[in-house]
């Protein structure tokens, strides 16, 4: 007879949470030791290999379980519906609790990522490593894209934290018209 209760699942998170704190500081600590052998600059490129692996991984999930784009009914793809595949894959990649994301469809072809606080800027601060810190964000975008089965002509930032702006601002620009969908 299971006996699971409330306070049962709330340990349940409370574990899971620990758990990805736990991964967060191996990560930091990791990339430390990367950056004080090889130097940052190593650090950083392997940093932005394994996260766009990660992000591609994420992309093609969320693309298999959402299935193909809907038309828009001109022969487009909808771009408001990639949009919220875009938030789904931050959602799963980076708990909403670390970080303050949007998305916004600005254009015809233009969805535009807005970060008011990203945990790992954060995190990369309190290490003393923002020096020569370089954001993956454009590796990350890459990746769920490629996993969604999207071109992007462009993927860009505008503006980042990690440089002192009040936010990060992220442009993915859509080569259209965009493919039916995340394969793997």
């Amino acid at each position: 007879m299971s006996t699971n209760t409330d306070a049962d699942a709330v340990n349940h998170r409370a574990r899971a949470s620990e758990a990805y704190r736990l991964w967060w500081q191996h990560d930091a600590n990791w990339y430390q030791g990367v950056a004080a052998r090889f130097g940052q600059d190593v650090a950083n490129e392997i940093n932005a290999e394994a996260l766009r692996k990660v992000a591609l991984h994420v992309g093609q999930r969320v693309g298999r379980r959402a299935g193909p784009l809907p038309d828009t009914g001109d022969g487009r793809k909808d771009l408001e519906e990639l949009r919220r595949r875009y938030d789904d894959c931050g959602d799963r990649m980076f708990p909403p609790e670390l970080r303050n994301a949007s998305t916004e469809v600005e254009d015809d072809d233009l969805i535009v990522l807005t970060l008011k606080r990203n945990f790992a800027i954060t995190m990369v601060r309190m290490a003393g490593s923002l020096e020569g810190y370089k954001c993956p964000c454009t590796d990350i975008h890459a990746g769920w894209s490629e996993g969604l089965g999207v071109t992007l002509r462009e993927n860009r930032a505008e503006s980042c934290l990690r440089d002192g702006d009040k936010e990060c601002r992220l442009l993915m620009r859509v080569a259209l018209p965009v493919a039916a969908g995340g394969e793997g």
